[in-house]
């Protein structure tokens, strides 16, 4: 790693103190995803109460992903034309004012304007804030611990998720939407100071191989990115995955308050705060696994632990819905979020091991197709929840999951096997995909 010097000594020292900033910077993103969770439930409900309207309030959540997917489509030009640490820095100033602004202005007409541009202003900060973050993980700990700082970075949002939602239930009708709407500012401020305290990062290009099956062209365009994920085998079919994995996670998203409901009308939140409990709980431990694992070993979870963790994690969640008793819905929930971690970490650690150059405008890409999927499938499984099950809505979202992973298995099959006979590429000798890329 030429980031830290030829010195054993040296680098280590160095390495301690890039750990210990990247711990700092994780937990600031820990305390803006808290704020972030616990106004996703306050502003919907502030929304409907402003607007008395259902319609305003899916427009609300329609402006915050068609932000985010359009931020998504510009975040790694962006980051090719400006520094890592000042773009984090500002997504979270820019999210920490527009709250303060909606907390300052009157009641009226002036008050939705001010919500729709919050939700356009929330929704592409944070998709350019989680681009920078993923895209310079590699520079800001090193190539070798990107496994770590992916694993530590899951396990800070999970449990941030869990937090979010729990307390607001509290926060709101006890404190108030005004009471919300202030630690979320400040949650942004406390992320921006973290940001504020790591070292300007330095972008080198990383020791270690690219993903890439021959030469790629370091290009500073979407087009680049495109381009490196159609000639890295199975990568590009892995990005598709991931937004296909998106739309399924609309439909448990959307079915998981109606299924609670039918369970107990008389406490609606009973089911859904359970499940995602357990599934945080499953994704943490997960997560404790993965970070002892690439400690012990240096390596990243590989792009095989990816669509078997998809399948998994998509089976488990059909399997939420089948209407087993709770003792064996908490074993699917830990289930689902141990494979919703794995998947999140190999995920991201495989983007990572692209050029530097290309790094940002892949997750970019990325984004913009998780949030296309998200939205897309947010629209079509509301509409079909009027008529069908949630079982049957949720099987079919994540049933498609599940036939995409099953391609992309034998993708990577298929390349490890040609790969056998000698032919070089992504996946060759120590990384060929079933195997994990480290040192």
């Amino acid at each position: 790693m030429g980031s830290y010097g030829p010195s054993g000594t040296a680098r280590g020292a160095l390495l301690v103190t890039a750990d210990g900033r990247y711990r700092v910077l994780v937990a600031g993103y820990s305390v803006s995803s808290y704020g972030t969770f616990l106004n996703m439930v306050a502003l919907n409900l502030f929304v409907y109460a402003t607007t008395d309207s259902a319609l305003a309030m899916g427009l609300f959540m329609a402006v915050r992903l068609g932000a985010g997917f359009l931020a998504g489509m510009v975040a790694g030009r962006t980051l090719a034309r400006f520094a890592v640490k000042p773009v984090m820095l500002w997504a979270n100033v820019v999210q920490a004012i527009v709250m303060l602004l909606l907390v300052v202005t009157p009641d009226g007409g002036p008050r939705t304007g001010v919500l729709f541009m919050v939700s356009a202003a929330v929704g592409a900060c944070s998709t350019v804030f989680i681009v920078a973050l993923r895209s310079s993980i590699p520079d800001l700990v090193g190539a070798d611990r990107r496994g770590w700082a992916n694993s530590l970075m899951v396990s800070g949002r999970s449990l941030a998720m869990v937090a979010g939602f729990a307390s607001s239930g509290v926060v709101v009708p006890w404190l108030g939407f005004t009471a919300a709407f202030l630690v979320d500012a400040v949650s942004f401020l406390v992320c921006a100071g973290a940001v504020a305290w790591l070292p300007g990062v330095a972008r080198t290009a990383v020791s270690e191989k690219p993903v890439s099956g021959g030469e790629l062209r370091e290009r500073k365009s979407v087009f680049g990115a495109a381009t490196a994920l159609t000639a890295v085998p199975a990568l590009g079919l892995m990005v598709c995955l991931r937004g296909i994995d998106a739309l399924g996670s609309s439909s448990h998203n959307a079915a998981l308050p109606v299924y609670s409901s039918a369970l107990d009308p008389d406490d609606p939140a009973a089911f859904v705060s359970r499940f995602w409990l357990f599934w945080a709980l499953g994704n943490v431990l997960a997560q404790q696994v993965i970070q002892r694992w690439a400690k012990r070993t240096g390596r990243s979870v590989g792009a095989l632990g990816f669509g078997l963790g998809t399948v998994v994690m998509s089976s488990a969640f059909i399997l939420g819905f089948a209407g087993f008793p709770m003792a064996a819905t908490i074993g699917i929930a830990l289930g689902a979020g141990a494979a919703d971690g794995l998947t999140e970490v190999s995920y991201t650690s495989h983007l990572q091991t692209l050029p530097e150059t290309l790094r940002g405008h892949a997750f970019g890409l990325s984004a913009t197709l998780e949030n296309l999927g998200f939205g897309l499938g947010m629209i079509a499984v509301s509409a079909a929840l009027e008529s069908f099950s949630a079982l049957t809505v949720v099987a079919w979202s994540h049933g498609v999951a599940i036939v995409v992973a099953g391609i992309y298995l034998l993708r990577l099959y298929a390349v490890r096997g040609a790969d056998a006979k000698g032919a070089s590429g992504a996946y060759s000798d120590r990384r060929d995909g079933a195997e994990v890329s480290g040192s």
